[in-house]
């Protein structure tokens, strides 16, 4: 899957505002997150020289915390959980269905960027078991058909 070319230009105003701040790591990341939608290597590798930070130390802290990603996200983020009460509920079948169908595995993004598909261990609505997250937004009582619907009404 090819990377999108990378606007360093757009990391200039980040590290300004935080040009001055020991231990702004994490807010410079969030922040180049932000404009970019995932931490594209040439951009951890400027933050790394103009903070001057081990790019060691950068990559360890982007791959500890989950809410950093190193690789483009789809448009359209899909979470399946497979939760306790999911899985007894038949989430892995949902699971197989949308791989299938979207032929990746999860925590992978189609070759268009337009889904990223990702498994979760719980959603807090074991109540509508199974359950899925569709761009911020909860569905339950899925079956794999539903499932599969729901992706492919995505733009």
């Amino acid at each position: 899957m090819a990377q999108p070319s990378v606007d360093l230009s757009l990391l200039e105003p980040i590290l300004a505002e935080y040009a001055d701040q020991k231990g702004a790591l994490i807010p410079i990341l969030q922040h180049a997150q932000d404009e970019y939608g995932y931490l594209p290597a040439p951009v951890l590798d400027v933050i790394s020289e103009r903070t001057g930070t081990p790019l060691s130390k950068i990559y360890g802290v982007a791959t500890f915390y989950s809410q950093f990603y190193l690789h483009p996200r789809g448009r359209h983020i899909v979470r399946v959980c497979d939760g306790t009460a999911c899985h007894v509920k038949g989430a892995a079948r949902i699971i197989d269905e949308l791989g299938n169908t979207l032929k990746i595995i999860p925590s992978q993004t189609t070759d268009d960027f337009r889904v990223t598909f990702e498994v979760v261990y719980c959603l807090g609505s074991c109540g509508l078991a199974p359950v899925a997250v569709v761009d911020e937004r909860v569905v339950g009582r899925l079956t794999p058909a539903q499932m599969v619907k729901q992706v492919q009404g995505l733009a």
